[in-house]
């Protein structure tokens, strides 16, 4: 039997994505397949980060096309690129920006900031470009866990602050800004306002994904991020207990008003493993995260431990995923950080640069 295009392309249908579960056909993955004699050649172009994965996902693609009689040899190069992502109507995307994840929870406590930290730098882990913004007015976190709160941003221009930098992720916070112990005594109006500056003024360059750290709660400041700020989907942190989840119920349902999607929920401090004896135990209940997903047809991105660990790392400055990155903890937030990306990438493209402005004048 002569191999064809028709061949190898009803073979690449029937493999799938293990990390969107499609096939790579159907994903529209595949670019630039040639075949000649039995020599098969083509491109995987991913939607999302996963470098992690190009070396697996290439050989199953190759080992399934290298099984199909007649063929010699396969080539296959497996790339990602991230586009941007539709967002609010109404609401023009952020220069420099091409999608921005809001993570937030009900209330405080529940290892938001934590969450938010090692979720953008396991993004840039798996090969994008990122950048985190402190949005925490009042308490300010991401210096002292990016372990740079003692340095100060500039400006080149006068106009625009440059973001300053940590494992690989540009970052803004109200922190940089003031000594650590200054307390922001600010009616909701000026902390909004301040709000908008460090993200509008800041000169966020080609970043792929811009994670911001939502204050804890629903009141003014996350209402007028979320009607203002391009958001391109939110993520909900919450933890197993009862009230916990009370809270991030209305953080889902604030979102869902503004029309803001949801890309999913973490449950953090899920379960807790005794250092000493392996003891395992579900100290704030168990399935919580999992029921509110289920209720509200939102999908559950993954559940966290609560570990000394990440507790540990984050105050001295250098988070799990960058601490000890081949960890089993860092392999969740990394699993949980592809999920959040392949929902982003099932997501319509933005296609407002597509069309020109149409300016009508006099003559």
């Amino acid at each position: 039997m002569s191999l064809d295009q028709e061949t190898v392309t009803e073979a690449l249908r029937q493999l799938i994505d293990p990390n969107t579960g499609k096939d790579f056909i159907t994903g529209r993955s595949i670019r630039n397949l040639v075949v000649e004699g039995g020599s098969v050649r083509f491109d995987v172009e991913l939607g999302y980060p996963a470098k992690s994965q190009h070396e697996p996902i290439r050989a199953l693609l190759a080992d399934a096309l290298a099984r199909l009689p007649g063929v010699t040899s396969v080539e296959a190069r497996v790339s990602s690129k991230v586009v941007a992502h539709a967002v609010q109507q109404g609401v023009k995307l952020l220069p420099g920006v091409r999608n921005i994840i809001a993570v937030a929870s009900g209330k405080g406590g529940v290892g938001k900031s934590t969450t938010a930290v090692n979720l953008a730098l396991a993004l840039a882990a798996e090969g994008a470009r990122v950048g985190i913004l402190d949005a925490d007015i009042y308490g300010p976190s991401q210096p002292q866990m990016l372990g740079i709160g003692d340095q100060r941003p500039v400006s080149d221009d006068g106009k625009t602050m440059i973001p300053l930098e940590a494992y690989g992720l540009q970052a803004m916070s109200i922190g940089f800004l003031i000594e650590q112990d200054t307390p922001m005594v600010w009616r909701g109006p000026m902390a909004t306002q301040a709000l908008n500056q460090l993200l509008k003024d800041t000169a966020w360059h080609d970043l792929d994904y811009l994670v911001i750290d939502m204050p804890p709660g629903t009141g003014d400041i996350q209402l007028t991020l979320s009607q203002s700020v391009p958001v391109t989907g939110a993520v909900i942190v919450t933890t197993p207990q009862d009230i916990a989840l009370l809270d991030a119920r209305k953080g889902v349902k604030m979102f869902e008003k503004v029309g803001v999607p949801i890309l999913g929920v973490v449950e953090n401090m899920s379960i807790h493993i005794c250092s000493k004896c392996g003891h395992e135990e579900h100290i704030f209940g168990q399935g919580g995260g999992e029921k509110m997903c289920a209720d509200f047809d939102t999908p559950f991105l993954g559940a966290l431990p609560l570990d000394i660990q990440i507790r540990s790392e984050a105050d001295s400055g250098a988070p799990t995923v960058v601490a000890d990155p081949d960890g089993r903890i860092a392999a969740l937030y990394k699993q949980i950080a592809r999920k959040v990306a392949v929902r982003i990438a099932e997501k319509a493209k933005d296609m407002t640069h597509k069309f020109p402005n149409i300016v009508v004048k006099n003559s």
